[in-house]
């Protein structure tokens, strides 16, 4: 098959004028060159729902792709992510996935990264034009949200400056249910903007685990919650790591033995353990090529892009619906600064205190440094001793006045926390 032949289909988006593109787009052969040759883009995962992005990127005319993931293959992987084969298992999904990738379709790079999202620092994923997520966590979506958002810079009027904006297009299945949303940092909601989207996780009595277990989940839940620590004290869990999960599972399989209760199995903890729902292939392949054409859309232009959350239900029939978020104007990831209220004479020291206390900021905060501009105002580590001083100082002193951006950091953070410093005489917040 020729070049043209190949990519027809794709041309008929990339080479014609429409009346539903997006602004400044201008269509000719360029716009698949600029696809192959220019643009970057990051795949995190490549599990059930990464293995249908990487081949939709792939097929799509994306030609340098990244893709990042800290697991191996399992046998339970098989069944879903094609990518996979039985000689596979035990070896790195990314490394796999990107191999497979690059041996089906011509002229792609694929570069794999085994790791932890973590493990990566920010100049990493700021090489990226768009970053894609096929996450099944909500931890790792946050991160990758504070990520992107530690990019957005803002003029003196709190509006953000499109240029750094770093586009992120998320997808998540749950079973017969799916979503695809377009993040655009200071422009749509954040992922931390809505996270009411998501339910709580299932969390069972501990006096129902511990007294009256009635199902498999129970018992692999008093293993994990209770048994772990009352044998293994001071000994942190790991679900990732595979002799904890088999210990979990050889003690959750004796206690539904000695009740009379069937089920426990290996992949069965895992999923409990993890969290994990239950993954359908054919919910998998809808809202990975929802997501690729999000990706494509943003890059090119061709059409105008979603706004700015696809829902997928196919559980009776086929159902699709899309909502238009709003960003949260005081969202402590995306916004220009976090409201926080201040008494000018408080010391750096009871600012910090009050952070840490906070309901809203203080989560992910235990040892935070603080910083204003390219300044200094304490930091742990090698310069907690210059800076030592300044936590006795008033933080009236140490900026400029009312509404001074301050940008917080904490190793509990993926990326510096931007709060607006708003003066006040009481001492309530």
């Amino acid at each position: 098959m020729d070049e043209d032949e190949r990519w027809r289909d794709l041309d008929m988006l990339l080479m014609r004028p429409g009346n539903i593109t997006g602004p400044g787009f201008d269509p000719g052969p360029e716009c698949r060159e600029c696809l192959r040759d220019q643009v970057h883009v990051l795949c995190v995962g490549a599990g059930g729902l990464g293995c249908e992005l990487l081949k939709d990127l792939a097929l799509s005319g994306f030609g340098q792709i990244d893709v990042i993931d800290m697991d191996t293959i399992d046998v339970s992987n098989l069944n879903r992510q094609f990518l996979f084969r039985m000689k596979d298992v035990g070896k790195p999904k990314a490394e796999v996935a990107a191999e497979r990738v690059m041996a089906r379709v011509a002229g792609v790079a694929v570069t794999p990264h085994f790791c932890r999202i973590e493990d990566k620092p920010l100049d990493f994923y700021e090489q990226f034009h768009v970053i894609i997520l096929g996450l099944d966590s909500l931890e790792a979506r946050r991160f990758m949200n504070q990520v992107a958002c530690s990019f957005l810079e803002f003029d003196a009027e709190g509006k953000p400056d499109l240029a750094s904006v770093k586009p992120v297009v998320d997808g998540g299945t749950e079973g017969f249910k799916g979503h695809a949303r377009v993040i655009l940092p200071g422009v749509t909601p954040c992922f931390d903007c809505t996270l009411w989207l998501f339910p709580p996780q299932t969390k069972f009595p501990l006096c129902t685990l511990a007294e009256t277990p009635r199902s498999p989940a129970h018992c692999i839940e008093y293993a994990h919650l209770i048994q772990w620590y009352a044998e293994r004290p001071g000994e942190a869990f790991d679900a990732d790591t595979e002799e904890h999960l088999r210990w979990v599972f050889e003690k959750a399989a004796a206690r539904a033995a000695h009740y009379g209760i069937q089920g426990v199995t290996w992949q069965l903890t895992g999923g409990v353990v993890k969290n994990i729902i239950p993954a359908i292939a054919s919910t998998n392949a809808i809202i990975a090529a929802a997501c690729t054409l999000e990706a494509l859309k943003l890059v090119t232009m061709c059409s105008s892009g979603l706004n700015n959350y696809l829902m997928y239900v196919g559980t009776e029939g086929v159902y699709t619906h899309t909502v238009a978020y709003e960003r949260d104007a005081a969202c402590p990831m995306c916004s220009a600064g976090v409201p926080f209220r201040v008494r000018p004479s408080d010391t750096l020291q009871q600012v910090l205190d009050a952070l840490v206390a906070d309901k809203a900021l203080g989560a992910k905060l235990s040892a935070p440094s603080v910083s204003y501009g390219a300044e200094n105002l304490y930091m742990r580590g090698p310069l907690e001793e210059a800076t030592r001083s300044n936590l006795a100082r008033a933080i009236g002193e140490l900026v400029d006045g009312d509404g001074s951006v301050v940008q917080v950091n904490d190793r509990g953070l993926a990326a510096p926390l931007r709060v607006k410093l708003c003066f006040v005489d009481s001492m309530e917040r």
